[in-house]
């Protein structure tokens, strides 16, 4: 392996992070990664003062001009859009709070600037000077794009952090629950002001929308056991989805739908399903 080799797979990991906070995409940012990689073959990284600078600013404007595209495919997409699940990962994209999925929504609010900035600044502690440089931005300016965003992604912040066992014991109830249909169960799991959120991408059965509310949730994972069980055989199995507790369920080694949670207060608030075979052809089963 090279210098030059060395340095950028030093990088890959913090690279790869930004660019799938920024896409909300795995398949994306391993392309942006790819990308970030064949103009790194072309500097002399000797004459390169601070490389993770150089390649933070390579990596993002890689996004910003994928952002650009993707704004315009949203408008078209089927449902509600969710990122790409991340599913028991190592620290290739970096855990935390910063990866759950309410954080990512809360990410697709903002501008793609304001994107920028505030990931840089608050998640990878870039220097509002190189920040700058990167968006081609006064120092002043990009502060005030972080500012702004900073305000926007409070609400994306988990304000409750279960524990191991807790999470484990929801978890479990919940996906025996949802398999079976067991109404009073879910009542007893679920959050008065729950939200449900699916994504099919228009290639998988899903709702258009989020469904709100105890009431409405419940009916709706009783309607799906009872109108659309899920085949013999399916197999269930607990996992860490955005940093988050969850299940994947597969059925003859294929997974066609993952479950992440949010727990607050010993009940779930909000859960996050992805059936969009095209987001999950990364996870394992």
């Amino acid at each position: 392996m090279t210098a030059a080799d060395a340095i950028f797979e030093s990088r890959r990991p913090a690279m790869t992070g930004l660019a799938y906070r920024m896409l909300g995409s795995r398949a994306e940012a391993e392309d942006v990664v790819q990308d970030a990689w064949l103009r790194w073959r072309e500097v002399d990284e000797n004459g390169v003062d601070n490389p993770g600078a150089f390649l933070n600013r390579v990596v993002s404007r890689l996004c910003l001009d994928r952002l650009k595209s993707a704004r315009a495919r949203r408008e078209l997409y089927v449902g509600e859009w969710l990122p790409e699940p991340v599913v028991d990962v190592d620290e290739t994209f970096g855990l935390g709070e910063n990866l759950t999925v309410a954080f990512l929504l809360a990410l697709e609010r903002l501008t793609p600037l304001e994107r920028a900035a505030f990931l840089l600044h608050d998640v990878f502690d870039t220097p509002f000077a190189e920040i700058a440089a990167t968006l081609g931005r006064s120092e002043a300016a990009v502060r005030q794009l972080a500012a702004r965003a900073r305000e926007h992604v409070k609400s994306g912040k988990p304000r409750y952090q279960p524990s191991p066992d807790e999470e484990r014991r929801l978890t479990q109830a919940f996906i025996a629950a949802t398999l079976s249909g067991d109404a009073a169960t879910l009542r007893g799991l679920l959050a008065e002001d729950v939200v449900m959120h699916a994504d099919g991408g228009g290639k998988a059965s899903a709702t258009m929308n989020p469904v709100f509310g105890l009431d409405n949730a419940v009916r709706l994972l009783e309607g799906i056991a009872r109108k659309w069980p899920h085949p013999d055989g399916t197999s269930a199995r607990l996992a860490r989805i955005n940093g988050q507790p969850g299940v994947v369920l597969s059925h003859g080694g294929v997974v066609f739908q993952t479950m992440g949670l949010d727990i607050v207060d010993g009940r779930i608030a909000a859960v996050y399903t992805m059936r969009n075979p095209d987001k999950l052809a990364r996870v394992a089963p």
